[in-house]
């Protein structure tokens, strides 16, 4: 029986609508996207430098990070249903913290409390995966992905209409009412959809040397980090050179970032209609082949002389049609190289994935300065897409070794 077929909306006892889940999933980057307009308006706002208030971003990342590998276990072990609801909780009352701060300091406080939406992306691949086949998670989380991807594409221009007509605290009230809809919307539509748990919690982290001791589980979490390392690299590099070296205006700047996102949209989309037919590893491979060979062809482009902003920008699309294909079939991967261990795997693999895109995006940055060339960054993107590719063909080699070795560790 198909998913669709066995879902009722706003009913407990079957799998959770696809429109559940997406908003679940979008809840971090609505909250990371939404509000970065109001920066120099929030810094303004608490008199302090600009420097400061930009740690609302990158504290964010980091308690994110860490929390992907602590949701994980607790999911496995309270069960995903109750994890989501007390974690949604703390991000309402985070937001008014963060409304209502009186200093630069209670308000970065508020803001690391409010990277507990990190559950949204962790636990909506569990659930996926504790409901539907490994190859058909693949499909659906590609679906679910699609879905939340829309959100970095609108989020920052709303943001940036609702500080012009009612101050950077608007932002902040549109998280508020997003966190209400889905705690809802988690309530009557979100049923448990784990039912083997650990006896101890102890047990989950137990299972993390399980986890790190297999070569497919660091094959598809290092595909997936280098695949985002590549698009974090294009973020922390990218609106340098759009201002300092092609001298564009924030208008067509904003104009010109959209088009990973187009990619990014056309990978999820495929992967939604295609990764059961072909399967995960296929889809994955397919995705780091053509970012590869589009950033190849990008940097072969800009060493014969072109230079040519739209091209330079439009060819950064293979790197959000490659994510869009790497992603999703990546996180399936992830959860199915231990099903008993999925929200741990999945915790810890998101972890890995924003560390080492945190680090490349920073090292973006780093490699830039006065007078630089795109030249610097699209070596870095090209390498590290090719890391990307080494990370499955890895995974390929371990599974056609274990097809010899039935029993073997994975």
């Amino acid at each position: 029986m198909s998913y669709g077929s066995r879902v009722r909306f706003a009913d407990r006892s079957t799998p959770p609508h696809v429109l559940t889940l997406v908003l679940v999933a979008s809840m971090t980057a609505l909250t990371m996207n939404v509000f970065l307009p109001s920066l120099p308006a929030m810094a303004a706002h608490f008199n302090t430098e600009y420097r400061v208030i930009g740690l609302a971003v990158s504290l964010f990342l980091a308690v994110n990070a860490v929390l992907q590998i602590i949701v994980g276990p607790l999911s496995d072990w309270f069960g995903r249903r109750v994890v989501l609801i007390a974690s949604i909780t703390i991000f309402l009352f985070a937001t008014l913290g963060c409304i209502y701060a009186p200093t630069v300091e209670s308000f970065l406080f508020f803001r690391m409390c409010q990277a507990v939406v990190a559950t949204g992306m962790v636990l909506s691949r569990a659930i996926v995966r504790d409901v539907v086949p490994m190859n058909q998670a693949a499909s659906m989380i590609g679906y679910v992905t699609m879905g939340m991807s829309l959100v970095p594409m609108i989020a920052p221009a709303l943001g940036g209409k609702l500080d012009e007509w009612f101050g950077w605290q608007a932002n902040f009230w549109l998280m508020f009412g997003f966190g209400v809809v889905l705690l809802a919307l988690v309530l009557t539509d979100l049923g448990e959809t784990l039912h083997t748990r650990k006896a101890r919690f102890s047990e989950q982290f137990g299972g993390y040397p399980t986890l790190l001791s297999s070569y497919r589980f660091w094959g598809y979490a290092l595909a997936s980090a280098f695949a985002s390392g590549s698009f974090f690299a294009y973020l922390g590099g990218a609106p340098f050179l759009a201002t300092n070296y092609f001298g564009l205006e924030p208008a067509t700047m904003g104009f010109y970032f959209g088009f990973p996102a187009i990619g990014y949209l056309l990978g999820n989309a495929f992967t939604g209609r295609f990764a059961s037919r072909f399967g995960i590893n296929r889809m994955i491979l397919w995705g780091c082949l053509l970012t590869v060979i589009g950033l190849s062809l990008h940097l072969a482009a800009y060493l014969a002389g072109l230079r040519d902003p739209f091209l330079f920008f439009a060819f950064f699309t293979f790197v959000g049609l490659g994510n869009g294909l790497v992603m999703p079939n990546g996180a399936a991967g992830l959860v199915s190289v231990r099903p008993d261990l999925a929200g741990s795997a999945s915790g810890l693999g998101g972890a890995i994935q924003i560390a080492g895109g945190a680090a490349l995006s920073a090292l973006a940055a780093a490699l830039l300065g006065e007078g630089s060339t795109p030249l610097p960054l699209l070596t870095l993107m090209v390498s590290t897409a090719l890391c990307s590719l080494v990370a499955i063909i890895v995974v390929l080699l371990r599974e056609r070794q274990l097809a010899g070795t039935p029993g073997a560790l994975p």
